[in-house]
């Protein structure tokens, strides 16, 4: 690596020109591929590694995003097919240093390497590492399984592409100056599921040695039922016969795929039952069993993990009912689609969902923190787990009832204040202690960067003992305080409770999917 204003470095395809950003004091490398295009005849495959190149490329621009909706009313389209590129950003030293490789978050449908909150130079500088954030495919592109149409897809692109990427840090990163013995996959929301997801994969065994997992819906993955639902719903909307093959869908405009894509988001009654059109799917292969399956037969890898959610993650879900009987109903309705016979079990836990608060940290609980207990509950048989609740929120957002909302964490972890859509409240008001809270997170992740443990005064998430409670989670507010099993009554209502399996209940799906396979072998 050439340490100029222009360092250059080699990669397995080519080298590349960065720039030095003296303001932060990091190196930088931005666009690079680890992958080739995905358009065209690649559509729905694999990915392939990059073509080579001839001479020096300019590193100096970030690379488009993978393909997305903008959540416009010019309901417009951004992105390319062609988005297989990793930042990198480390400190303007020599050192080899252990290395951070992100994947963002966005619901499996929306965001970007280099999203503002996420180019990460604060966060290379604060705790030495080299920092490299992943684009990959998202939504109609990445997360949904067209076998349902024909063999001819693999069913998670967007995975195979961050187990693509995770090669290319493994051949490549140590020309940047990173140790490729010594990597952290790291992620939030969509992003953190995607952590868990590799922690499963067997294709990406090896590829990493540490993860942190922040505000992972974990349960959010397709079954085969599921990804079939959405497929045949793509195909009715875009007004395509159910005989439509992969080869016709490859010659589709992708900006029109996308479109149509970002529309079914938007459908209220699957929404409601956490039943969203773009996860990954269980396909018996990239992800061999639900994430939950894995880790309850421990064959996740075994590595440390520290896992958490912000203490109110849907706070939003507050207006979306505007009656005690309409909360219950619909809290119901999503909780008995997956365990019908246990619903009552957890509804009593948050009394009956009636009151606002209640219903929004039942569905909070039921998408991000119930399922990360679980596995950090799994986890600790296999290796060193930790956890953690984000209580951080301004004076504000706590007037207003938002509370530490979701993405609220990454301001702290990333040092970056006022760069998420959420922080936008926050522009004029008070945010005394932020600067003190992200401090204290970076000493912890960093630690757990560069020796796999956090601080010291971050204790374990075990078991119980007998001087000891057992499940004891950090708690991240204006100061940093450990409490041991907190929501104990709640935890143990979800116990009870199976997330595995949407669609019990669902005859109605089921005999029409049904229909849709016969009309396919007709």
């Amino acid at each position: 690596m050439e340490s100029t204003s222009r360092p250059v470095a080699r990669t397995a395809a080519g080298e590349v020109r960065g720039i030095v950003d003296e303001t932060t004091g990091v190196r930088t490398w931005r666009g690079i591929p680890y992958g080739a295009d995905t358009a065209g005849e690649h559509r729905f495959r694999a990915p392939r590694p990059p073509e080579p190149w001839a001479g020096v490329r300019d590193a100096r621009e970030y690379g488009e995003p993978a393909l997305q909706g903008a959540f416009s009313w010019k309901d417009p389209v951004i992105g390319t097919e062609d988005c297989l590129t990793v930042d990198i950003v480390r400190p303007d030293t020599d050192d080899v240093l252990p290395v951070v490789v992100f994947f963002h978050g966005g619901t499996f449908v929306t965001g970007a390497s280099h999203e503002r909150v996420l180019q990460g130079h604060n966060l290379a500088v604060s705790t030495d590492v080299v920092y490299v954030s992943v684009n990959f495919r998202l939504g109609v592109l990445g997360y949904l399984d067209f076998h349902s149409l024909g063999g001819d897809c693999v069913a998670n692109p967007g995975m195979l592409d961050q187990i693509l990427s995770l090669r290319w840090v493994q051949d490549n990163i140590a020309n940047f100056g990173g140790d490729p013995g010594s990597v952290t996959i790291m992620g939030e929301s969509a992003g953190g599921a995607a952590v868990v997801h590799l922690m499963v994969a067997p294709a990406a065994r090896g590829l990493f040695h540490r993860c942190i997992a922040q505000s992972a819906p974990v349960a959010s993955v397709h079954t085969r039922l599921q990804a079939a639902m959405w497929v045949r719903t793509l195909l009715d909307d875009m007004g395509m016969p159910r005989t439509t093959t992969l080869a016709d869908l490859r010659r589709e405009d992708a900006r029109q795929l996308v479109r149509v894509g970002q529309s079914m988001l938007f459908n209220g009654r699957e929404a409601a039952q956490f039943n969203t059109a773009f996860m990954p799917t269980a396909d018996g292969t990239t992800l061999p069993v639900h994430p939950l399956d894995a880790f309850e037969e421990g064959t996740q890898a075994p590595v440390p993990l520290i896992i958490g959610t912000n203490s109110d993650e849907a706070s939003f879900a507050k207006v979306l009912y505007q009656t005690t009987k309409s909360r219950t109903r619909a809290a119901r309705r999503a909780l008995n689609v997956f365990d019908e016979d246990n619903a009552d079990v957890v509804l009593s836990a948050y009394g009956g969902a009636e009151e606002r608060a209640d219903f929004a940290e039942l569905i909070a609980d039921a998408v991000f923190w119930a399922p990360s207990v679980t596995l950090a509950t799994e986890h600790r048989r296999a290796a060193s787990t930790w956890m953690y609740r984000f209580d951080y929120a301004s004076a504000t957002k706590r007037r207003l009832g938002l509370g530490a909302m979701h993405t609220s964490d990454l301001e702290a972890v990333f040092n970056a204040p006022l760069t998420t859509r959420a922080s936008q409240i926050d522009r004029f008001s008070s945010r005394e202690g932020l600067g003190d809270i992200s401090r204290i997170m970076q000493h912890h992740w960093g630690s757990f960067f560069h020796s796999g443990a956090p601080g010291e005064e971050w204790p374990v998430y075990g078991f119980r003992s007998d001087d000891k409670p057992g499940r004891a989670t950090a708690v991240f507010r204006e100061k940093f305080w450990v409490e041991f099993d907190p929501k104990a009554a709640k935890r143990r209502a979800w116990e009870q409770f199976d997330m595995r399996e949407w669609g019990n209940n669902r005859q109605d799906l089921v005999e029409s999917l049904a229909t849709f396979s016969d009309e396919d072998e007709d």
